[in-house]
C-alpha cells in the first residue's frame, strides 16, 4: 500500500452494501483531521450569530445547519468513493435550502444557481467514479489508488487524463476556480450570515481537498501534465478576484471575491507539486476558513445593525464602535497575510513552492498578496475611518457579549496559527508524505521537487 498507516489518526472500515461493493470506510489523517476540526469549530459560531437574526422557521434553520455540518464532516473523512460522492451531494441540499429559505432578496436565484452549477459538475465526477468501479470492482480509495499505480498505461494514458478531468471539473466548480466562480458572489450575497460562514469557511474547502486527495492523489501523472493551464487559471483567479473585489460597492461581494483570490493560492500550491506548496495549500485552507469565516460574521453583525452591505453607507464607525473596529481590523490583517498572523504562513509556503516550480508563478502570485492588501485596507478605511456622513451611523451599538463570544476564539485562532504554525504543519506534513512520495515516483524519481520542511531536516516521509 502507498499508505503509511502511522499517518492515520483513526480508521473505520466496514462492509456496508455487498453489490455494488460499497464500504463504510472513513479515515482521519493529517489533512482531514484539521478540516473536520475546522467544520466543528465554525458551526457553533454560526449558531451563536444566528441567535437574533433568524426569526421564522427557526427549528428548520438549525436542523439544516447541523445536517450540513454532518455532510461536510463526511466529505472530509470518506475513503470510499461512493460514500464520498454521497456526502458530496448531501452538502448541496441543506446549503441550497439555507440560501433559498433564509437569504436576502434574490435568494431563490442564488440557491438555484448554486445547486445547478455544483450538481451538473459533480455528474462528471460520478462518471469517473463509476468507470473506476467498473474496472477495479471497488469504490475504496485504498484499493483504487494502488490499482492505478500498477496500471501506468491507464493512469498515465488517455483514460487517466479523462478520469482526472472528471474529478477536476467537480472540484474546480466547488473551489471555485476562475472561470467557474460565477455562482459564488450570488450565493454569498444572498445567503444568511451563518450560510456564508460555512460556505466560505468549509464548503469551498471540499473542492481544494478533493483536488489534493483525489486528483493529485490518484492521478499524479495526469495532474502534472495538466498543471500548466491549471496554475495559469489559479493565478488568473488570484489577480482577477483581487481586482474585482477592489471595485465592489458591497461588503459581502468584496469578501466573496476575496475568496476567489485566496483559494487561487490553494490551487496553485497543490499543483506546484512541492512539499512547501502542498503543505502551504492545506494550511491556507484552514487560514481562509478562520479569517474569511470571521469576516463574514463581522459583516453580518454590521448588517444586523444597519440592514445594508453598501460600503458607501458607512464611514467613521471606529469612534462609535471601538471594540468592533479592533476585531474587524485584526481579522482583515490576518486575511491579508500580515506576518505573525495566520494568512502569512500559508501564502509564504505556497509562494516558496511556486517560485521553486516556476519563478513567474511566484512573481504573479506575490502580486496577488499586494492587491489583496489594497482592497482590504481601502475597505477598512472607508467603513471605519474618515468622516461619518450618514446620521444612521451615529447611534450604532458596539459589539455585544454574544458577539464577542464568537469573535474572540476566531481572533485567537488567527493569532496562534500565525505564531505557532508547526502545531498544524507537523500533522499536515505527515498526512501529505504518502501523496508527495507518490508524486515523486510519477515524476520518475525527480526528487528535486521535495525539499526539507520538517524540523529535523528530512523530507516529509523520507525522500526516495
Amino acid at each position: 500500500h502507498h499508505f503509511e498507516r502511522a499517518a492515520f489518526f483513526m480508521q473505520e472500515n466496514h462492509a456496508w452494501i455487498s453489490a455494488p461493493a460499497i464500504r463504510y470506510h472513513v479515515v482521519l489523517d493529517g489533512i482531514s483531521i484539521w478540516l473536520v476540526i475546522l467544520t466543528a469549530f465554525l458551526t457553533p459560531f454560526c449558531i451563536l450569530i444566528s441567535w437574533r437574526s433568524v426569526h421564522d422557521r427557526v427549528r428548520e434553520f438549525f436542523f439544516l445547519l447541523l445536517v450540513l455540518e454532518t455532510a461536510l464532516t463526511g466529505v472530509f473523512v470518506a475513503f470510499d468513493l461512493f460514500l464520498f460522492y454521497f456526502f458530496w451531494e448531501a452538502t448541496l441540499i441543506p446549503m441550497a435550502l439555507l440560501i433559498g429559505m433564509y437569504g436576502h432578496e434574490r435568494r431563490i436565484y442564488a440557491a438555484v444557481k448554486f445547486f445547478l452549477y455544483t450538481a451538473i459538475a459533480s455528474v462528471f465526477m460520478l462518471a469517473a467514479i463509476l468507470w473506476l468501479y467498473a474496472h477495479t470492482g471497488s469504490f475504496d480509495f485504498t484499493v483504487i489508488q494502488p490499482w492505478l499505480r500498477s496500471h501506468p498505461e491507464i493512469a498515465g494514458g488517455t483514460a487517466g487524463t479523462w478520469l482526472f478531468l472528471g474529478f477536476f471539473i467537480a472540484f474546480a466548480v466547488k473551489v471555485p476556480l476562475f472561470p467557474l466562480h460565477t455562482w459564488l458572489p450570488d450565493a454569498h450575497v444572498e445567503a444568511p450570515t451563518a450560510g456564508s460562514v460555512l460556505l466560505a469557511g468549509v464548503l469551498l474547502k471540499m473542492g481544494t481537498y478533493g483536488l489534493l486527495r483525489f486528483c493529485a492523489g490518484m492521478f499524479p501523472e495526469a495532474a502534472r501534465a495538466q498543471a500548466g493551464w491549471i496554475n495559469a487559471l489559479a493565478i488568473t483567479g488570484i489577480i482577477y478576484g483581487a481586482l474585482v473585489a477592489m471595485v465592489q460597492p458591497s461588503l459581502k461581494k468584496l469578501v466573496a471575491y476575496s475568496s476567489v483570490s485566496h483559494l487561487g493560492f490553494v490551487v496553485l500550491g497543490i499543483f506546484t507539486f512541492t512539499a512547501a506548496g502542498t503543505s502551504g495549500a492545506v494550511y491556507q485552507m484552514l487560514n481562509h476558513g478562520v479569517s474569511t469565516g470571521a469576516l463574514f460574521i463581522l459583516v453580518g453583525m454590521l448588517y444586523e445593525r444597519r440592514h445594508t452591505f453598501e460600503i458607501g453607507e458607512f464611514g467613521g464607525l471606529a469612534s462609535r464602535m471601538p471594540v468592533f473596529a479592533a476585531f474587524f481590523v485584526f481579522i482583515t490583517l490576518s486575511s491579508i497575510g500580515l506576518p505573525l498572523l495566520n494568512g502569512f504562513v500559508g501564502e509564504f509556503l505556497v509562494l516558496s513552492g511556486a517560485f521553486r516550480d516556476r519563478a513567474i508563478y511566484g512573481i504573479l502570485g506575490a502580486s496577488g498578496v499586494i492587491w489583496s492588501a489594497c482592497y482590504m485596507l481601502w475597505m477598512v478605511q472607508r467603513v471605519w475611518y474618515g468622516e461619518n456622513r450618514n446620521p444612521a451611523n451615529a447611534l450604532l451599538p458596539d459589539a455585544t457579549a454574544r458577539e464577542k463570544l464568537a469573535l474572540w476564539p476566531l481572533s485567537a485562532a488567527a493569532l496562534v496559527m500565525g505564531v505557532a504554525p508547526m502545531i498544524w504543519l507537523s500533522h499536515i506534513n505527515a498526512g501529505l508524505a504518502p501523496m508527495v512520495n507518490a508524486s515523486v515516483e510519477s515524476a520518475g524519481g525527480a526528487a528535486h521537487v521535495i525539499y526539507p520542511l520538517a524540523q529535523d531536516g528530512a523530507a516529509p516521509g523520507g525522500a526516495r
